[in-house]
């Protein structure tokens, strides 16, 4: 636990905060989830032109995000003392590398490995960056800007990439990649000395932060990007398979990229007004709800209804989570675990659904797990609230 109070100075300013940090840290997260952002499209070109079935297509995509995930572990275990050019360096080389052999080798099984090493090279380099983000002095602003440019990003891809080829999309995440590296300089090579959890200056007495707090956090990340990665993986291809006409799907996944602006806009609002865990709470119910729609069958209206609430919830429940993190984590220790919390959440996801559609569940029983994935981590919110309410007031309904 770590000791804080009122009059604990704030963070001075660092090099993290300098503009040129802030926008390359800022577009290596775009450049991280590229894979992730751009799933429900990478995935439909795995099966229309590799051939991959739809449960060699979750395990491909779990593979991929999962490397992610240890990427990101393994990044939070030198993030305080390795020199951070260097893992931004080591972790756009190997993501360079598999994404170039996946251009070459097209073979299942090769792929599948190719995309773990892919997976592993982005989580280096988006954890990296996060955990740049996580120790500017006003984290929980650097990390609304992320999630306010991811929705740009990902109306972009959504846009491009199904115009693309397989190699095409492959030649432009190491185009991405490669991009960065001629900036590689505006990252600050080691962390700035600050205190570990910063505690909300509203504060007015000493107070223990239990370390378990932003650790609970992570956990809730895990279980609702199991349901963010089942959705988002298996959204396009579900509604093909109920006969949905592709171009239609394809306009309402490029609307409702852009309609994430809505909500993270919303949710800054919102969170200034009421906090951070109770509309949390309140997302987490919605989400579950707009996924679980689909469960009862997936009409023209349904999906247009549950993409565009999961988008704009997707980013309103990211926005929250975050900077929940971001109060009791000042210099971005627990902000590199972070991209491995969603990316272990993003291969168990695909995989259970593979799992459930390699049985012969169906669609149905994918959204109904989902949903139920997100129920389980408002369970948790709803418990760590109940106790931050009774022990710490303030960081229970801190903005």
């Amino acid at each position: 636990m770590q000791e804080l109070s009122k009059d604990q100075p704030l963070p001075t300013r660092s090099a993290f905060d300098d503009w040129r940090s802030l926008s390359i840290s800022l577009y290596m997260t775009l450049v991280g989830h590229g894979v992730m952002v751009g799933i429900p499209v990478i995935s439909t070109a795995w099966v229309e032109l590799l051939g991959f079935s739809e449960e060699q297509v979750g395990r491909v995509a779990g593979a991929d995000l999962g490397g992610l995930a240890l990427g990101a572990v393994i990044t939070s275990m030198f993030i305080g003392h390795v020199n951070r050019r260097l893992l931004m360096a080591i972790g756009a080389g190997l993501a360079i590398l598999a994404n170039g052999l996946c251009t070459i080798y097209v073979e299942y099984d090769v792929v599948l490995w190719l995309r773990v090493i892919a997976g592993i090279g982005s989580g280096v380099y988006t954890a990296t960056a996060v955990a740049n983000l996580g120790a500017s002095s006003r984290p929980a602003v650097a990390y609304n800007m992320m999630l306010f440019a991811f929705a740009f990003s990902q109306a972009l891809e959504m846009q491009v990439l199904p115009s693309l080829s397989m190699n095409g999309i492959y030649y432009v995440f190491i185009g991405c990649f490669a991009l960065s590296l001629g900036f590689i300089h505006w990252i600050p090579r080691y962390p700035h000395k600050a205190p570990d959890p910063l505690y909300p200056e509203h504060h007015a007495v000493p107070v223990k932060v239990p370390r378990f707090v932003p650790w609970l956090v992570l956990g809730a990340i895990f279980l609702t990007y199991i349901n963010i990665g089942s959705y988002w993986t298996y959204i396009e291809l579900a509604s093909l398979d109920a006969g949905i006409d592709n171009d239609y799907t394809g306009r309402i996944l490029v609307w409702a990229s852009i309609s994430s602006i809505v909500g993270c806009l919303v949710a800054t609002v919102i969170s200034n007004r009421f906090g951070l865990a109770r509309p949390l709470m309140l997302a987490l119910v919605c989400m579950a709800t707009v996924v679980a729609l689909l469960s009862f069958g997936i009409t023209d209206l349904s999906i247009l209804v549950s993409v565009l609430g999961f988008n704009l919830l997707w980013i309103f429940i990211d926005v929250y989570q975050m900077a929940t993190v971001a109060n009791v984590d000042q210099a971005g220790s627990f902000a590199s675990l972070m991209p491995g919390a969603q990316g272990l959440g993003q291969i168990v996801g695909p995989n259970i659904a593979a799992s459930l559609l390699g049985a012969g569940l169906g669609y149905s029983a994918v959204f109904i797990m989902g949903a139920m994935a997100a129920l389980a981590g408002l369970m948790i919110y709803s418990a760590m609230y109940i106790w931050l309410r009774k022990r710490i007031p303030a960081l229970a309904d801190a903005s």
